[in-house]
């Protein structure tokens, strides 16, 4: 009797099992929702628009990009993490919510343990350049000059609390330097001040400023990505221009809430990797110095946990924490 019920029992599991079962098999069996948190136009909107269309042929289901900027994404952060746990609403992520969350480590959501890490897809070029007036021509030239000159040289930055601003924090704490920064609303105004002389630095992301270093109004001396800027061949990485380990970049990569299923989850890395490696999606990248960096579900994990170890050491050097 006591067989005839644990039969029954297991019997019912696998019945009701077999919804979920069906529908993680089916998937998608329906559009897809991309949840941006910047403006379209934006870095982070060209790459969920030139992917997600890549990724709709592949999947044989729409993916819909919608924007939802607000707080440095954390708004659209905090919308994926309360959505359903089904593939079905996913977020663009990006090294913004890692340096926000290392600046203010209370936001209502937690950028680790709220979402299911999908696939790093790229990264946008963080470049340092100069007026010319400085009169560097390397980057050991320039850590010489700000040495010598203690609090005297200014760095231009898209932000507080942005890749570009903690980029030069990392550059204080690495080299000893005392670079003072000064924030601006964004890329053009701060590549104005730059242009004009008001600055002497900045560390910039590469489109903003490529047509200005290719005329000469501007000097590049560095990347400070792991490997060349595809838009910036012949310009060193910080390690070749001497400074070991020093790697930031502005990175994009798909994430879903926590808890989704990893059969969906890895569907989806499949897709996004596929994507981010085809000579279309590349092609339509590159122009905007975006180029494919590409990491799985466990890989993007252990990215991320080493951009926050980073980030939140940077930031607390800087007097930055909240």
């Amino acid at each position: 009797m006591r067989i005839i019920r644990l039969l029954c029992v297991m019997a019912m599991a696998v019945v009701a099992g077999l919804p979920a079962a069906r529908a993680q098999g089916d998937y998608p069996n329906k559009p897809v929702r991309l949840i941006v948190g910047f403006i379209p136009g934006s870095s982070a909107d060209i790459t969920a628009r030139v992917l997600g269309s890549r990724m709709s042929q592949l999947l044989g289901q729409q993916i819909v990009v919608e924007n939802k900027p607000g707080a440095g994404s954390s708004l659209a952060a905090e919308y994926v993490a309360r959505s359903p746990k089904d593939g079905y609403t996913l977020f663009v992520a990006s090294s913004a919510n890692i340096t926000n969350a290392a600046i203010n480590p209370k936001l209502s959501f937690d950028i680790v343990k709220d979402f299911a890490p999908i696939a790093l897809v790229n990264t946008t070029a963080v470049i340092l350049v100069t007026h010319p007036s400085v009169g560097v021509a390397s980057l050991k030239e320039l850590i010489a000059l700000a040495k010598s000159k203690p609090g005297e040289i200014n760095y231009a930055s898209t932000g507080v609390g942005t890749a570009p601003h903690l980029s030069g924090e990392l550059l204080n704490m690495r080299a000893g330097l005392k670079l003072v920064h000064v924030p601006y609303q964004g890329s053009p105004q701060a590549a104005t001040d730059l242009l004009a002389g008001r600055v002497q630095i900045m560390f910039s992301p590469a489109s903003a400023v490529v047509a200005q270093v290719e005329s000469g109004q501007l000097k590049v001396l560095a990347s400070s990505t792991a490997q060349r800027a595809g838009i910036l061949p012949n310009v060193p990485t910080m390690a070749e221009a001497g400074m070991p380990d020093f790697v930031t970049s502005i990175w994009f990569g798909l994430m879903a809430p926590a808890g989704t299923p990893r059969e969906i989850v890895d569907k989806l890395a499949r897709a996004a990797i596929e994507a981010a490696k085809s000579p279309e999606v590349i092609a339509a990248w590159r122009p905007q110095g975006i180029d494919p960096t590409i990491a799985g579900p466990d890989e993007f994990a252990k990215h991320v946990a080493t951009e926050m170890t980073r980030w939140s050491e940077v930031a607390s050097a800087a007097g930055l924490k909240k």
